[in-house]
């Protein structure tokens, strides 16, 4: 056997020989033999199906010698004339983890060939010939191609286009002969803008000046009207955090409350201000590593501090670090290039042109950030804390300081003294007794059952614990430290991303396990998209700047779909998080191309593409389902009508706190508590007390509501608002009767009815007819037609009578509420039924 150096040193000439462009081996007749009959035939059958130059799974090609040198995502595929140290012996005789081929183990005679052929030195002919290599995946994927900008198309109705938009769409509904939707009527526009631009339903003003408007650009300049409000920024940002999976807690069972609403604030902020969408990625993805970056500018790297954190007793903090790195590569791929890289994070991707090594390149990106530090908090609990920005006062600030060096120093002496302590750990073992074990908890009362040698370092460490927390001088010292943190200032802090100082090396993990580590990688892009331009070492903010490259042929498209998405109920490509083989094909590619370059050549301005798809007669069509169209396109791919939505779970609450009067319009700020339904934050480990706001927070706006990863809102969660663990691209609209009881008798939205009824007595003209129209129009932009009059009417003359019948009932509906009047109780009841009703309208929770 041969001593260990004499292979070190083999495979360092080796790993230095594959680099160099050697000549063709000399081969004997012999070796010529073995390599032609015996090797080549295996090669060709069972290994370059998928290890060829094209595909090359796990990296790795059988297609020339220097390319088994050069190897995979393992190494180096075999050692010439050291077969027991070849990972393709090893594999072929099924003799460690990984077992190849996959269809089974080959026979003796073929296995005895290629261990003689390694031990021979590899022998590989010139001019050998292997078998046809298949075609990339991927090759031809029109996603992949360069975003070209096509010429709107010549349409035959030249009166219904508004612009470039609308002559695409009508081309293919031409083609298929079917005829655009006429133009909805106006109350239907402006709170189809209004809710779309604004997620807030219009007042009746609003409404009544612009149906009376007669100018010719009455709908334009209602449209730059609801682009100028602040609204826009929360309408459109709350879009954007569903996709930076941005919640209020770490997750995991404890789920830990974390401040992250400047994150949130900075992302209105941003999208009021219009940023360039180039700028808004590259704030967010590298704001810290921008010459001299201002505070927003890191702000804004909290898009990638959204992860998960586990703050578990026991847990490997290295596992969850590169589990949060892991979802970084995955919200990536997902939110700006529409791919699912993240599943080649343990073999190559199965459908789409991305290898394994691939996505440890793009992970290298986010390797070298600076995740989590430890130290032990009150009763040996673990801590964990990431990077974070503060922010107080100059007095607040030099206070901190001044305590945390004290801090320093107590936990320097803590430590020290526990050092000490420790020496003394096996005579306190030996002095307890069974009673004193037994009083300890569960969990930790087995391990004393074990010698101390056989214990691992998470049963030691338990053990330890214990230990610290029965010794006087430890808890006198602790509690010191306990007592000088609860001094510290009350700061507003924002988690941010930043850099080592010492680079972390990235590995491919072999089947995706952190602790088998493949081959080193360095941060790249996949080969199938274009090169990035950097030189040396290329970082997150090179990342970002290619992600947003003219030459990019995912970003600009990806993006602009998922905008055309929110107006339309689905984007152009189905598939909004999947651009790749399995995803669905654009239903108009030229329009795609054309708005996707339209966007970049706009300055990457969302804005100015909001505005282009809002004027378009496209999106102005009426949504009625027309008989020919339920035949021929239900699910309206062709988009000769506009769609029916169902409003998103913020902007359902929203619109019944608008028409009821309660809505308030302060913006940003730390998240609040509004009315849930009683014991809902005590659904998860951890029980939370969940105090209801008073005053202006009890009415803010739905984004603004505090969210726990692991006992989220049920009035958000009930109409499937996400659940913040991962990127959500697109909502799910279910419908489920637990909806309907929710707006029927969830106290939020029973306290919004009981204002709206007072808002139409107080508002509106006192004949009941006056006041039905008011309140329908208040919740639907319209006033009810003949047919919905009469119906609300004698339902309102009903509920009128059965109040007036018994008072106590009446009582019963108007609980909570202020001091009411005696007299007018059954009416206010009867008013406050009715707004119920309206508030479970299809129409009220539907955007037409």
């Amino acid at each position: 056997m041969r001593p260990p150096m004499y292979r070190i040193i083999r495979l360092a000439l080796l790993a230095l020989l594959a680099g160099s462009n050697l000549p063709a081996q000399t081969v004997s007749a012999e070796d010529l033999q073995l390599f032609e009959s015996g090797i080549q035939p295996i090669l060709a059958q069972h290994c370059l199906v998928c290890h060829n130059n094209e595909l090359k799974s796990s990296g790795l090609a059988f297609t020339s010698r220097a390319a088994l040198l050069e190897g995979g995502n393992r190494g180096p595929a075999a050692v010439p004339g050291d077969a027991a140290a070849s990972i393709l012996l090893r594999a072929v005789q099924h003799s460690g983890d990984l077992k190849m081929p996959p269809t089974g183990k080959l026979p003796a005679e073929q296995i005895a060939s290629i261990e003689r052929w390694i031990e021979r030195g590899l022998p590989w002919p010139a001019e050998s010939v292997s078998a046809a290599e298949p075609k990339s995946k991927g090759a031809d994927l029109w996603s992949l191609k360069p975003v070209s900008k096509p010429q709107p198309p010549a349409v035959k109705n030249e009166a219904w286009p508004r612009n470039a938009i609308d002559r695409f769409v009508l081309a293919r509904l031409e083609k298929e002969g079917i005829a655009p939707s006429p133009e909805a009527e106006r109350g239907t526009l402006i709170r189809r803008l209004s809710l779309d631009l604004l997620g807030l339903p219009p007042s009746p003003e609003q409404i009544e000046q612009f149906v009376n408007d007669k100018s010719p650009d009455a709908y334009e300049s209602l449209v730059d009207r609801l682009l100028a409000s602040q609204h826009y920024g929360e309408r459109w940002g709350r879009h954007w955090l569903d996709a930076a999976r941005y919640a209020d807690s770490d997750g995991y069972t404890i789920d830990g409350k974390r401040d992250m609403w400047m994150y949130r604030d900075w992302v209105i902020n941003a999208v009021n201000r219009d940023m360039p969408f180039d700028q808004f990625v590259a704030e967010q993805m590298a704001g810290d590593l921008l010459p001299n970056p201002t505070k927003d500018q890191v702000i804004a790297t909290g898009f990638h501090r959204n992860t998960l954190l586990n703050q578990e007793g026991g847990i490997d903090f290295e596992q969850y670090r590169v589990e949060a790195v892991v979802d970084r590569v995955s919200t990536t791929g997902a939110v700006f290039l529409g791919l699912t890289l993240g599943c080649a994070r343990c073999h190559d991707h199965k459908f789409d042109p991305i290898s394994q090594r691939e996505f440890y390149q793009i992970y290298a990106f986010f390797n070298n950030v600076d995740e989590l530090t430890k130290s032990w908090g009150e009763e040996g609990r673990q801590r964990s804390q990431n990077p974070v920005l503060e922010f107080g006062s100059p007095e607040e600030l030099a206070k901190r300081d001044i305590i945390r060096a004290q801090i320093k120093l107590l936990d320097a002496d803590l430590e020290k003294y526990k050092e000490q302590l420790l020496t003394k750990q096996g005579e306190w073992e030996a002095a307890l007794t069974k009673e004193k074990i037994a009083e300890m908890r569960e969990e930790v009362r087995g391990i004393f059952d074990m010698p101390p040698a056989e214990r691992n370092e998470i049963q030691a460490e338990a053990v330890r614990r214990v230990y610290f927390a029965s010794d006087l001088g430890s808890s006198e010292r602790q509690e010191s430290i306990d007592a000088l943190r609860k001094r510290l200032p009350d700061l507003t802090t924002a988690l941010v991303m930043r850099e080592l100082d010492e680079p972390r090396e990235a590995f491919i993990h072999l089947g995706g396990d952190f602790l088998r580590r493949g081959i080193d990688v360095k941060p790249g892009v996949p080969a199938v998209l274009p090169p990035l331009e950097a030189g040396g070492n290329p970082t997150r903010l090179d990342l970002a700047r290619w992600l947003t490259s003219r030459e990019n042929p995912l970003t600009a498209r990806v993006t602009i779909n998922r905008a055309w998405q929110r107006y339309f109920g689905q984007g152009l490509v189905d598939t909004q998080d999947d651009f790749g083989t399995q995803g669905s094909p654009p239903s108009h590619p030229e329009l795609l191309d054309w708005l996707a370059s339209e966007f970049m050549d706009r300055n990457w301005s969302l804005k100015a593409m909001h505005r282009l798809i809002v004027t378009s007669a496209t999106y102005r069509q009426t949504s009625l389902l027309r008989p020919e169209l339920h035949e021929r396109d239900p699910d309206n791919r062709l988009l000769a009508r506009q769609t029916r939505l169902r409003l998103e779970a913020e902007v359902i609450r929203d619109t019944a706190l608008s028409a009821a009067g309660l809505l308030s319009e302060k913006m940003g700020g730390p998240s609040v508590f509004p009315p849930q339904p009683e014991g809902a934050s005590k659904l998860g480990q951890i029980q939370r007390e969940w105090k209801v706001a008073e005053g202006e927070d009890r009415y803010r706006r739905g984004l603004y509501t505090h969210f726990w990863r692991s006992s989220p809102h049920p009035g958000l969660m009930v109409f499937d608002a996400p659940d913040s663990t991962t990127a959500c691209t697109r909502r799910v609209r279910s419908n489920t009767p637990l909806q309907a009881l929710t707006l029927l008798n969830d106290d939020a939205y029973i306290e919004a009815a009981q204002a709206l009824a007072a808002r139409v007595l107080q508002e509106a003209p006192a004949e009941t007819n006056s006041r039905l129209d008011y309140a329908f129009e208040l919740c639907t932009a319209r006033p009810p037609d003949a047919t919905e009059r009469e119906t609300l009417t004698r339902f309102f003359a009903s509920q009128l009578d059965d109040f007036q019948t018994d008072p106590k009932l009446a009582e019963s509906v108007l609980r909570n509420t202020a001091q009411q009047d005696q007299n007018k109780l059954p009416e206010t009841a009867a008013w406050t039924a009715t707004a119920r009703v309206l508030m479970n309208l299809d129409e009220f929770i539907t955007r037409e």
